[in-house]
């Protein structure tokens, strides 16, 4: 049987939840309204007295007996007289499991106040008032003005009259708390009078009274009625602060007066609200000086819609969609088409860009060795989208290298990010130098990096290296932003060729000495604007990258758990958000690891989605399992969608594949899980295991030193079938892709020092076999190693003990992973970034020797064909660290659809059958048709 409360309920932030299970929110179907059926509005202003509205409104002060309400989250509402009101379109917790499960028993409710924790509101008191004129002029609140005639009452709020006999409600399904009870009403008003001095109209906005203490939560109301009992109620359709959604203390970086429209709805006495309010309906505009110029007079303004799956913040619906009446909107359909004719300049150029090409460009940053942009791209034209990695940016150069060989079209900097953000912007400058670019903000009288005749003196007691020779610029070469000669001078660099001299004499030369040699300045630099050897803003249509958070790291013992941004490991993050910020592409796709939403209560994750929003990029969050998209492996990561706001926001694909379920979701963002609902009849592919994966390799040893190989068995599987394929045959690979010798790479372990490969050779050739099983080790009741008595302890020739007594206090002994090795029907629970053996499971099942970089590629979904560079360790970094290519591959197809306006405004999608294996390529000819 439900339970009832005495008072309406803050938003609560837990609820009991089944052990197994995750969940996402259900929302109560509510009718729309047309606004031609309304009746006649009160205008505001001189009709009504008004008290002061705002955040800095002075607060009433309100006893034990005054009367409270709440927003959002799970609340029941009981008028003095006990009876049970309505719990309408709260958040539902429901449940979901396939193909995860949970091991929490409660899971947060997204958004609320800053601590999270249950209120313990007032008692309400609530008036029970006479509708007609004739009653005492001191009542608090009052329904005035003819009643909405009874037809069209039952025809715009039919649940409302489904029993008006009935003295109390009518109970959707009294035993599951989960449904909603539906207060019956006996006539609906349009007007209400509130302190007796206030006039409110259907489709106002205002504040309604909070906890002691509180801010006054936000409305639109979209019902007025007396009830059956005689209890006057309004329906309140909530706004949240930024404070009080997903972003939480994070909200400090989103403008006050910005308020974030709902879907929530819910019944409180009418004498709950507290003053009128206007509520400004603004376009979202990634222009954010263009914006600021749009927002008239309010006390608010709002220009997204929040929605608790998926932490998801997107364009407002249109006028009619949202129950809202043309009167409430405070600026008019000409302000609003006026304001959005002033496009800044990028998004002109941006507009004329789109026009002429038919290659949709992609910046990949922190981008490793490609993993996360190869994985778009092939998804993103499997969606008829041609989507090309035109630039990509890491300070690793092994990876670099290795998206360089695999990706020869893309234009690879091997270089930090902030040395990148700060090259753009004096490539920028330089473009407008040279007369290439016009810009509001650049002027070229501004802008003078060469010396002058009169600093010319500055070098007179320099050391003359050149001894009299005179060196001649015969062409620049490339550019640069940073330190190339390791001097401590930080600034725009040039290399150079000179005249008469070969490669070897390539020298980086500063901006400001370039001063003798601005004709060949001029030519590289318009060279280099028309090839785009870097992005201007509105150049890039979609940026991609994780960027590093070593901060968060378990492995890091001084986290700041405070203000993890203020940590040096951290501030990649920032960097991130500065290049979206300057650029301003149209897609958005943040990776990082499950700790940004777990760490410090999901600080980092926080950030990241409060600053797109600050952007007015729509966002919404979820959390994918790679697993789940065929492979056998389940490493869960976070992903942050961002579109702008002329764009579809992509959505998430649902898995393909059954998985094994390894790890912890955090509780409070479990509902972001990409998952289906549990309950629903899916039929996923079988779980791939690891002999599903790998079983067709070439057995290699310990000591294998060749990069490439043939293959000595066919295929077994459809996993081996469709990694094998080359690069032209991959299913969205583009047609420029020339046939290659069928070869495969990589396929080599890390080579292990000779005792480290003795005592893997001693490691059994069956399930479950480890250090354990080597001789002089007991295992207690307590699944605790110690030495055995009875044995002598054993030692390799090198003098050292055959079990090494970092094995046996691992984990305070109770650790089987030491020298573990994996087997077939297994799966593994993350691909690492280093192979050694001594703490993890990583050794072949049958042959001596950990996996090689191959293996441990194709349980990241990398296509054989995909070659990699730098010592064996540095490739096995480069693949530990990747984004899975099934995952981007699925997200790839999700961003192509949502490019071309095709998806709903639905979080979820389904992914095609048999995805990627039965997509059909785009042939170059189709691709020509479309173009």
């Amino acid at each position: 049987m439900a339970k009832t409360s005495s008072s309406p309920k803050k938003p609560t932030r837990s609820s009991q939840r089944n052990k197994t299970t995750m969940s996402k929110p259900k929302y109560e179907e509510v009718t729309d309204v047309s606004h031609e059926e309304e009746s006649t509005q009160v205008s505001r202003g001189e009709d009504s007295t008004q008290v002061s509205r705002g955040e800095d409104s002075t607060q009433v002060s309100q006893e034990e007996e005054s009367t409270q309400v709440s927003r959002g989250g799970k609340r029941k509402n009981n008028s003095a007289s006990g009876a049970s009101k309505s719990k309408r379109s709260r958040p539902e917790l429901g449940s979901k499991t396939s193909p995860f499960k949970s091991k929490s028993e409660d899971v947060g409710v997204l958004g609320g106040d800053e601590s999270g924790s249950k209120t313990t509101p007032s008692k309400l008191k609530v008036t029970r008032q006479a509708v007609n004129g004739n009653e005492d002029e001191k009542q608090d609140a009052r329904l005035i003005g003819e009643p909405v005639p009874d037809e069209e009452a039952r025809r715009r709020w039919p649940k409302r009259y489904q029993g008006v006999e009935q003295k109390q409600v009518v109970s959707k399904n009294s035993k599951d708390e989960n449904d909603s009870e539906i207060i019956q009403a006996r006539r609906h008003y349009t007007q209400a009078e509130v302190d007796g001095r206030v006039l409110y109209n259907l489709y106002d906005d205002a504040h309604v009274k909070a906890e002691e203490g509180q801010d006054y939560y936000i409305c639109k109301i979209v019902e007025m009625f007396e009830a059956v009992d005689g209890t006057l109620y309004f329906t309140a359709q909530w706004f949240y602060r930024a404070r009080d959604t997903v972003m939480k203390k994070l909200g400090h970086l989103i403008d006050k007066k910005r308020v974030f429209f709902s879907e929530i709805r819910d019944d409180n006495p009418l004498d709950c609200l507290v003053e009128k309010l206007i509520i400004a309906k603004v376009s979202l505009n990634v222009d954010l000086e263009a914006k600021k110029k749009m927002i008239p007079c309010c006390d608010y303004y709002c220009d997204m819609l929040y929605l608790l799956p998926y932490s998801s913040f997107i364009n407002l619906p249109p006028e009619d969609k949202t129950n809202c009446s043309e009167a409430s909107s405070t600026i008019s359909t000409d302000d609003v088409n006026s304001v959005n004719e002033e496009k800044s300049q990028y998004e002109e150029a941006s507009q004329a860009s789109n026009n002429k090409k038919s290659q949709v460009t992609l910046l990949d940053l922190y981008s490793g060795c490609g993993a996360m942009s190869t994985g778009l791209c092939l998804g993103a034209n499997m969606a008829g989208l041609k989507l090309e990695t035109r630039w990509a940016v890491d300070l690793n150069k092994y990876g670099c290298e290795s998206l360089k060989w695999n990706h020869p079209e893309t234009e690879v900097r091997n270089e930090s990010a902030e040395d990148f953000l700060a090259l753009l912007k004096e490539w920028e400058r330089l473009c407008v130098l040279f007369s290439l670019l016009k810009s509001e903000n650049l002027e070229k009288q501004s802008f003078n990096p060469f010396r002058t005749e009169d600093d010319g003196d500055d070098d007179d007691n320099e050391e003359d290296d050149t001894e009299g020779d005179v060196f001649e610029v015969e062409k620049i070469l490339a550019i640069c932003y940073g330190d190339p000669k390791k001097k401590g001078e930080r600034g725009l660099h040039f290399q150079v060729r000179w005249k008469n001299y070969g490669l070897e004499e390539d020298t980086w030369e500063p901006l400001e000495g370039m001063g003798d040699c601005q004709e060949c300045l001029k030519d590289f630099v318009t060279r280099g604007f028309n090839s785009k050897i870097l992005p201007l803003p509105g150049d890039v249509d979609v940026i991609c990258g994780g960027p590093p958070c070593q901060g968060i790291s378990g492995f890091n013992r001084f986290r700041n758990k405070e203000n993890p941004l203020q940590d040096e490991k951290n501030k990649q993050l920032k960097v991130f958000m500065e290049i979206v910020e300057y650029l301003k592409p149209k897609f958005v796709l943040m990776e990082n690891v499950v700790d940004i939403v777990k760490f410090a209560e999901g600080f980092l994750g926080r950030y990241a989605l409060s600053q797109l929003i600050h952007l007015n990029y729509q966002v919404r969050m979820g959390m994918m399992a790679a697993g789940a998209y065929g492979l056998p492996q389940f490493r869960m990561r976070v992903f942050l969608w961002g579109a702008r706001p002329t764009e579809k926001l992509p959505q998430y694909p649902l898995p393909t594949h059954d998985v094994v379920v390894r790890g912890v979701i955090p509780l409070e963002f479990e509902m972001n899980t990409v998952a289906y609902d549990e309950g629903q009849k899916v039929e996923l592919e079988t779980k791939l295991l690891l002999e599903d994966a790998i079983a067709d390799l070439p057995a290699v040893g310990n000591y294998e030193h060749q990069d490439e190989m043939d293959y000595d068995k066919d295929p077994q599987t459809e996993f081996q079938r469709f990694i094998r394929l080359r690069k032209e045959e991959m299913p969205g690979s583009s047609p420029k892709a020339k046939p290659a010798k069928h070869l495969l790479y990589d396929h080599r372990p890390l080579e292990l020092n000779v005792d480290d490969y003795q005592r893997v050779c001693q490691i059994p050739k069956k399930k479950g076999a480890n250090f354990r099983d080597l001789p002089g080790v007991l295992v207690r009741d307590d699944n605790k190693v110690e030495w055995d008595p009875s044995v002598e302890r054993v030692y390799l020739k090198s003098g050292k003990p055959l079990v090494p007594d970092y094995a046996m206090s691992f984990i305070g002994g109770s650790s089987s992973k030491p020298f573990a090795r994996l087997w077939w029907d297994e799966t593994v629970p993350t691909v690492v970034t280093r192979a050694e053996p001594h703490n993890q499971a990583i050794l072949h099942p049958e042959q001596d020797r950990v996996l090689s970089v191959r293996e441990n590629a194709r349980l990241q979904g990398f296509p054989d064909y995909y070659k990699l560079f730098g010592p064996v360790k540095e490739r096995y970094i480069q693949v530990g660290n990747a984004v899975a290519v099934p995952v981007a591959r699925a997200l790839g197809y999700a961003l192509g659809l949502a490019y071309q306006g095709v998806p709903s405004d639905e979080p979820l999608m389904k992914l095609p059958p048999k995805f990627p294996n039965i997509i059909e390529r785009i042939s170059s000819e189709s691709s020509e048709d479309n173009s």
